[in-house]
């Protein structure tokens, strides 16, 4: 008998072939937008950019957000799960909101992104997350001329530059004591990096938090390789 060495079949529920069917025309439409918005008001207007500046400027940041994106990819899709992966790339803001609200969602729910139910779950929960954003920013453009009196308020300035680490000191309290040891070593490697490097902040949030996340699973990973976990 001949032996068969070739790769063995992966084969998806129904409800996985239309998430995964779903969400590559949702990001292939929505990379379509992206281009074409720029590339209308340029031809409208008249202002083509110079092709060679372009290129350029394209050569040398390019590459970094290449790799940001790969990295990315590993990094979210086994904590989103496909569904909420589609639809957090699509949407953005990632690890601000998306992610939070989806382990959140989850963790209420008692369900891993690897299952459907956590699938379910994990796409429902950022889908909610995204239609409430985009309310809250509509309302934001509306109010924001009779609220700008009591949103640059003295007495508030300081809630407001403290609402994203609230956010996520109330999600990693509850993980970090939940696997101590695994969470420790990264926790003091990335306040000892913040603190010495002063060019890390908010804006490199999306190079820092997909390598700090490799750094965890490969730490994880020796660590149950030697037994300590």
């Amino acid at each position: 008998m001949k032996k068969n060495n070739s790769a063995p079949e992966i084969i998806l529920s129904p409800y996985m072939e239309s998430v995964h069917r779903a969400g590559r025309v949702w990001c292939l439409l929505m990379v379509a937008v992206l281009i074409a918005v720029p590339l209308i008001d340029c031809v409208l207007l008249g202002t083509m950019p110079d092709m060679k500046g372009l290129g350029m400027g394209l050569l040398a940041t390019a590459p970094m957000y290449y790799a940001v994106c790969i990295v990315e990819v590993f990094t979210y899709v086994p904590m989103l799960g496909a569904g909420g992966s589609y639809l957090s790339f699509v949407t953005g803001n990632i690890s601000n909101l998306k992610l939070p609200c989806a382990i959140n969602a989850m963790e209420q729910a008692g369900v891993k992104a690897n299952s459907e139910e956590g699938e379910v779950i994990s796409t429902i929960a950022i889908a909610v997350s995204s239609i409430v954003t985009t309310g809250i920013i509509i309302l934001g453009v509306i109010l924001i001329v009779p609220l700008r009196p009591v949103l640059e308020s003295p007495v508030l300035e300081p809630a407001f530059a403290q609402m994203i680490p609230a956010l996520f000191g109330g999600l990693g309290a509850a993980f970090l004591a939940r696997n101590l040891k695994i969470s420790l070593l990264p926790l003091i490697v990335m306040t000892v990096l913040f603190i010495t490097v002063p060019a890390l902040n908010a804006g490199t949030v999306g190079i820092v938090v997909p390598v700090s996340v490799l750094f965890t699973v490969l730490e994880a990973w020796f660590m149950y390789k030697k037994g300590w976990v």
